[in-house]
């Protein structure tokens, strides 16, 4: 009986003292679980311009920016730089007032992720800490953005905040911006600096969907395709690249400033909302129920 009480006790501990958004090898993380393996070296498997500098360079970009924010609220940032792990993933984890974000070297070198995109999934792992509402639910794991809303974060929020100050009309003229992702930035923003910001991050989103959809056995998703179905009630999990595609997309349209939080109860805060005019910028029915004052 005594070690009846001990085991649960012990059981306690590690679920309330250490709780994960996913677990700390990556399974479950930003992608669904998968075996995919890609090792340093492996020139016919990587990104050729992904270099252990630029993973390491991408990750301390974000990482500076939010350090202070994370103190703001009581946590310390700890970002765990693993570029010799071959895992195709990346994770979050918080101990205490330690929020971690695991990076993995095997994402970076997917030949489908782009700079900005990995950069993207570095804001991704921010969002399960930094996201808000909807979290997840379960003992120990309700401190964590669920994946819908922390894709949502990584374009409304963090990739804007990281990317702002870039000359981002230089980094756009290099590369090819898909025909909708150009007419719906430019249907929103003014600014031809802010139109530039929105083509880019919107063209990240795209990167980290065609990996999503490429580790299902489909990297055909686009953004003249949405997925059209409706969720009965909010999906806390992995959401279809598709519709991970759509709310990349509709983050970076969503005009709301960055300054204006996210809160970890009312998921109707710092975000748009279709009751209050937004056309385009709300999150997509495809995993996100709205609820009734929304």
């Amino acid at each position: 009986m005594t070690k009846g009480i001990l085991l649960v006790a012990v059981m306690a501990t590690l679920s309330f003292g250490t709780a994960f958004s996913c677990d700390s090898t990556g399974n479950g993380g930003f992608a669904p679980e998968n075996n995919m393996k890609i090792e340093v070296g492996d020139k016919a498997a990587s990104n050729a311009t992904m270099t252990n500098e630029l993973f390491l360079s991408t990750v301390a970009r974000v990482s500076s920016v939010y350090e202070s924010i994370v103190k703001g609220k009581g946590g310390t940032l700890v970002m765990n730089n693993k570029w010799d792990d071959s895992t195709v993933n990346a994770s979050a984890q918080q101990s205490g007032k330690t929020w971690q974000v695991n990076m993995y070297g095997g994402l970076a070198r997917h030949p489908l992720v782009t700079t900005d995109g990995f950069m993207m999934v570095v804001c991704h792992e921010l969002g399960h800490h930094l996201g808000g509402a909807p979290k997840k639910g379960g003992f120990g794991s309700a401190w964590a953005s669920n994946e819908g809303q922390a894709d949502y974060f990584a374009g409304l929020k963090c990739m804007r905040r990281v990317l702002q100050n870039d000359d981002n009309i230089a980094v756009v003229s290099k590369m090819t911006i898909d025909a909708e992702a150009k007419l719906r930035c430019e249907s929103i923003y003014k600014s031809s600096g802010d139109i530039a910001l929105c083509e880019r991050i919107t063209m990240a989103g795209k990167s980290l969907a065609m990996l999503l959809g490429d580790l299902g056995g489909s990297s055909n998703v686009a953004f003249t395709t949405p997925d059209v179905s409706k969720v009965a009630k909010t999906n806390d999990a992995h959401p279809a690249a598709q519709c991970r595609l759509d709310t990349y997309f509709q983050s970076t349209l969503c005009d709301k400033a960055i300054s204006d939080e996210v809160d970890n109860k009312d998921a109707t805060k710092g975000v748009c909302l279709k009751k209050d005019g937004y056309a385009y910028g709300p999150r997509p029915l495809c995993w996100y129920k709205p609820g009734s004052n929304e």
